[in-house]
């Protein structure tokens, strides 16, 4: 991973990607901080320190967990990226029930343009809808419970200042879809994955400090090796292969001999990534977040079930990581079209026909070996939510936050490793043409 980083460094292409990448990070966590107008921020700070050890601190570091903080803050970027999220969701679910999507779909880049456009339109909305919300909590005093302030977080309570307040936050959703969308044209890729990747990682130092100040360096300790342990698991299942043998027959093309060469169909343990289990997280903080402000007796015993170590939220959790693993892996890989691929190369698996039936042996293959992967998401992502139980320690999101962070991690690294490829097989070509000339 080193060694890629400094290579990159040194083309002069990727040193501009890479800067231009850091420059919208920093720029983000900069809006992450940023004040929204009429927030009083010093009752902000007392509610969120005296609320830090209480009862609700899980599903508040729940609530933080893509926003790095600044969601209970009010900030401008408090949604930060999951109305982008839950949008991206929204449209790839309605890609398999729409056929007008699905026909986008596989119109290419046109197509996808388009799919992109409606998820901004959507996510827009969505973030309207999550901002209104929580600034009314906040208004009346239902963001943060259990503080002697609360009622006292927002300056003027009228109409026009809370529209404003949503008008803000609506602006700075927008403005970090953007952004992400910049990191991946421009930048080294996975804009959005990036942005929440610099937010869980902004909060891990101060957990950690947490930790050490509250339960001792034995308990810090004891954290760290699991948190070793967890980042160890996880880049063994992202870099888990079962690997296909392909042989692709020989065949005449004009007065030249194409093929008879032996390769192999490479097919990822976790072909989906993360991407569950940030799809899940979003799903699941919604309801969970919004029943714990609405006092009434059934919405509480609902929050309640829906409670970070609870059994139902435990089942829920993993049955939609598991969901969006098998999901999003059907979206991504077509084993229909890699068959027909591989047919019109002359491809071929030995011992099996081609067409059809290497499409239905790719299609099980892949379906049995995602299971473990996606089972070894789940565990990972709840065991965090057991061992805060059994150790009584306050580091309230490892497992998903680690999950993500090392699986952006890795799929960075893969990007910038493909550009370094690009540029070494640019400039073999451009020395070979030396020659000849």
């Amino acid at each position: 991973m080193l060694s890629a980083f400094i290579s990159s460094l040194r083309t002069a292409d990727l040193r501009r990607k890479i800067l231009f990448t850091i420059g919208i990070v920093i720029l983000y966590r900069a809006g992450a901080s940023l004040p929204s107008p009429g927030v009083n921020y010093q009752n902000v700070d007392k509610c969120i320190a005296e609320i830090s050890g209480g009862d609700n601190a899980q599903i508040y570091s729940l609530i933080n967990l893509f926003s790095g903080g600044a969601l209970l803050q009010l900030a401008v970027f408090a949604v930060g990226v999951m109305p982008y999220i839950t949008a991206s969701i929204i449209v790839q679910l309605l890609t398999v029930v729409i056929p007008r999507f699905e026909q986008l779909r596989k119109e290419g880049q046109s197509g996808q343009t388009k799919m992109t456009q409606y998820t901004r339109y959507l996510a827009i909305a969505l973030a309207m809808l999550q901002a209104a919300p929580i600034v009314a909590l906040a208004a009346n005093g239902g963001l943060l419970q259990g503080c002697s302030v609360k009622d006292e977080i927002i300056y003027d309570k009228s109409i026009f200042s809370l529209v404003v307040i949503v008008l803000v936050i609506t602006a700075g959703a927008a403005l970090v879809m953007w952004m992400g969308e910049l990191v991946t044209e421009r930048g080294i890729g996975n804009g959005m994955s990036l942005l929440i990747f610099s937010s869980i990682a902004a909060r891990i130092p101060a957990e950690g400090k947490q930790i050490l100040e509250s339960r001792g360096g034995a308990t810090f300790a004891a954290v760290c090796v699991a948190a070793l342990i967890i980042i160890i698991g996880v880049v063994f299942v992202e870099q888990g292969q079962r690997r296909i043998p392909v042989q692709y027959a020989k065949r005449m093309v004009g007065r030249r001999m194409y093929g008879g060469t032996s390769t192999y169909l490479p097919l990822k343990v976790n072909q989906a990534g993360v991407i569950p289990v940030i799809f899940a997280s979003s799903l699941i903080l919604f309801p969970a977040t919004l029943t714990r402000f609405i006092q009434h007796p059934w919405m509480q015993y609902v929050s309640e079930a829906l409670s970070p170590g609870h059994f139902t939220y435990t089942v829920l959790y993993c049955a939609l990581i598991i969901f969006f693993t098998y999901f999003y892996t059907a979206i991504v890989f077509n084993p229909i079209d890699l068959a027909d691929n591989m047919k019109k190369y002359g491809g071929f698996i030995p011992g099996v026909r081609p067409g059809k039936k290497t499409a239905e042996y790719i299609d099980r293959t892949l379906t049995r070996i995602t299971l473990p992967g996606a089972v070894f998401l789940a565990l990972i992502s709840v065991l965090p939510d057991f061992l805060i139980r059994w150790f009584n320690t306050p580091f309230y999101f490892g497992g998903t936050s680690l999950l993500i962070v090392v699986g952006v991690a890795l799929d960075t690294v893969r990007q910038m490793e493909s550009h370094l490829l690009m540029r070494n097989y640019e400039g073999f070509l451009r020395k070979r043409t030396k020659v000849h000339a």
